[in-house]
């Protein structure tokens, strides 16, 4: 989830007319697709495996059973935890205006994922065929009610503070706290704390709490226990984690990683 400047490629789409377009491919655990960017809007759908997208504006975690929306021109990598099934649909420029301009993790209903999966098998999807333009209209539809899965992690641009979140992200589950981490940065801890709420939006407790719940979610995704994900990404305790997990997602690790029912 590191945030070292790249250049981003322009990755073509076959060309097509048609208002939705997919693509659909399974990707083996560590493979890391290369900073890139199209002039379609993505909805990426993992039916297996855990992805972690980044881009400037941060990182998302999406497990098996969600999706991530990326809007066109966002330049983002895609890194795979385990063994990947993604099935993407790209959207015509202007065909989802209404939805969200900034990358978002989604949580796919069994209607959503069933019409991404349909649509997976038809290729493509144009509004001059009736029975496609439902599926259309429908998939739009399922869009804009998504409830959004708080999945991000947003980075400082503060150089001081940028090193110190990019070690910690090396070593989720170093156990110091801020005073003493703060000396190898180059600022103080309260000015520290200060850029974290300014630039992130959140305290660095919170922000170092949201980082340590990505870590053991992509864990999770490699197919780790719950105790080795906890305790790997720095949680004193399994019982710690779960309470942590819930807390944020409302289920636990169990429970959220199974397939979503039709609701």
């Amino acid at each position: 989830m590191s945030k070292k400047r790249q250049t981003a490629d322009f990755d073509p789409l076959p060309p097509s007319r048609a208002a939705i377009i997919t693509l659909a491919r399974d990707y083996p655990a560590g493979h890391r697709i290369s900073l890139h960017f199209h002039d379609r809007d993505q909805l990426v759908y993992a039916s297996r495996g855990v992805m972690t997208v980044t881009a400037d504006s941060g990182a998302w975690v999406v497990p098996a059973h969600r999706a991530v929306w990326i809007p066109s021109g966002t330049a983002h990598t895609i890194a795979m935890s385990g063994h990947v099934a993604m099935r993407t649909l790209y959207l015509k420029p202007k065909l989802a205006a209404s939805i969200s301009r900034e990358c978002c993790v989604i949580n796919v209903t069994g209607l959503l994922k069933e019409l991404i999966l349909q649509t997976c098998r038809c290729g493509s999807l144009w509004h001059i065929v009736a029975w496609q333009r439902h599926l259309i209209e429908v998939i739009l539809d399922q869009l804009q009610t998504i409830k959004v899965a708080p999945l991000q992690l947003s980075m400082p641009e503060d150089p001081r503070a940028l090193r110190l979140a990019e070690a910690l992200m090396s070593n989720p589950s170093d156990p110091r706290p801020l005073a003493k981490i703060a000396k190898t940065s180059g600022a103080s801890q309260r000015t520290l704390e200060r850029i974290f709420v300014s630039e992130t939006g959140t305290t660095f407790g919170k922000w170092r709490q949201q980082l340590r719940l990505m870590v053991a979610m992509r864990l999770l995704g490699q197919g780790a226990k719950v105790t080795h994900a906890a305790l790997e990404a720095g949680y004193s305790t399994p019982s710690a984690f779960i309470a942590a997990f819930h807390k944020a997602l409302g289920s636990t690790p169990t429970q959220y990683f199974k397939e979503p029912s039709g609701g």
